[in-house]
């Protein structure tokens, strides 16, 4: 049923739903008015033959003569109706309902308040009226499959179209700003312009428009990265030289902020350009993050329920981790845990766990929400060098309270 309701929400059907019922009204129409149209000329010659013999019956009776073959006075089964209009005094006509063969009777009034009839045979105006009937139907059914064949025909060219711009906008929505639908209509101005270029034209605008904001972006961001390194490095080497004491402390701690700062930024930019190249080569989970959390120098627990060995980034896979215990510490509540099992690897604190923006939307470069600090740019680079790896990392808040990163490498 659902796979069924599915199908009958797509424009196809809906359009071939449309040309059936629009096709069957028109049908139906016409059969109606061709059928009472063709029957009320066959009835109409039928009573016409039928009082022409009445007439020359008529005048036979009067003279004395013998009445014509299927003449008589007072017949058997003619219509009780048609006999009291005859003996009244008029005359009519009508088709016997209860004859074995149809029959079209006509009767006047004769002497003595009898009624003088004639009967003719309607057999051939019924077979005509029948076999019209059949073509109706056969021709209608012919004509509604035919336009509904071709109806669907010209709405898939169109719904092929829709849905390869569908396609492309999701391939953008994902990150694919390369994508483009490159409709023939919508590059060629001479042709006609239907919706669905106009759609697409102004999609791969869009997608062109947003390319070129997101580069300059980019190199803004790098170039300013660049920038900062040099002065950064030279006020390192004079923070080095300044004599010991609380300031210099602070001024150290300041700098080195700056330079992780710059590095990330750095590192972002690449990570936007996709300019990264995985380093691969079999490595063992366990040894992996045993060694990324000595050299965080935190205290973080190691469980490891299941250890396998990966083909990845060994490099990466460390700073994707590192990242995950640093955000940890600075932003939740020890017991922190790092647990392997199999190809999963979690990172859990007992803090008050992530936003909820987050949770939802992934991380997002130095967002704060209700007044509190933010991520910085620790999970948004451990998000990225996740996808250069290929693997998938999601962030979710554990039921009895802290936050949990998950990193799968299947």
């Amino acid at each position: 049923m659902r796979r069924l309701r599915h199908w009958t929400a797509t424009l196809t059907w809906k359009a071939a739903a449309f040309i059936t019922v629009m096709c069957c009204g028109l049908a139906a129409v016409l059969g109606t008015l061709v059928h009472v149209s063709v029957t009320n000329q066959t009835v109409g010659e039928a009573r016409d033959r039928a009082l022409d013999r009445l007439t020359e019956a008529t005048e036979a009776f009067e003279a004395g003569d013998r009445l014509p073959p299927g003449a008589g006075v007072d017949l058997t089964g003619l219509p009780v109706e048609l006999r009291r209009l005859a003996e009244d005094g008029d005359r009519g006509t009508m088709v016997g309902g209860d004859d074995p063969h149809p029959t079209m009777w006509a009767a006047g009034p004769a002497s003595g308040g009898r009624a003088l009839a004639v009967r003719v045979d309607y057999s051939q105006g019924v077979r005509t009226i029948d076999g019209l009937d059949r073509a109706i139907l056969g021709s209608s059914a012919l004509a509604i499959g035919v336009t509904l064949l071709g109806g669907a025909f010209a709405v898939t060219r169109v719904t092929r179209r829709l849905h390869g711009t569908a396609q492309v906008a999701r391939r953008i929505s994902a990150g694919d700003l390369d994508a483009r639908v490159n409709d023939p209509r919508a590059e060629d101005p001479t042709r006609p312009q239907d919706e669905v270029a106009a759609v697409a034209g102004a999609l791969d605008t869009m997608a062109s428009s947003l390319q070129g904001k997101l580069q300059s972006e980019q190199r803004f961001t790098a170039d300013v990265a660049h920038e900062l390194r040099t002065p950064l490095t030279g006020l390192h080497a004079a923070a080095e030289l300044l004599p010991p004491g609380r300031p210099t402390e602070l001024v150290r701690d300041r700098v080195a902020a700056l330079c992780t700062l710059t590095e990330d930024l750095l590192e972002i930019s690449r990570l936007d350009t996709r300019s990264e190249r995985l380093d691969v080569d079999a490595v063992r989970l366990a040894e992996v993050a045993e060694r990324v959390v000595r050299a965080s120098g935190t205290d973080t627990e190691v469980l490891v329920v299941r250890d396998v060995v990966v083909e990845t980034d060994r490099r990466r896979l460390e700073r994707v981790l590192g990242n995950l215990v640093a955000n940890a510490h600075k932003h939740g509540r020890a017991p922190v845990s790092l647990t392997v099992d199999g190809p999963l690897v979690t990172v859990r604190d007992h803090g008050d766990g992530f936003p909820a923006y987050l949770v939802e939307h992934g991380p997002q470069r130095f967002r704060t929400e209700g007044g509190s600090k933010g991520h910085g740019l620790g999970l948004t680079i451990a998000l990225g060098q996740a996808g250069v790896l290929g693997a998938r990392l999601l962030f979710a808040n554990a039921v009895d309270g802290g936050a949990v990163a998950s990193l799968s490498l299947r």
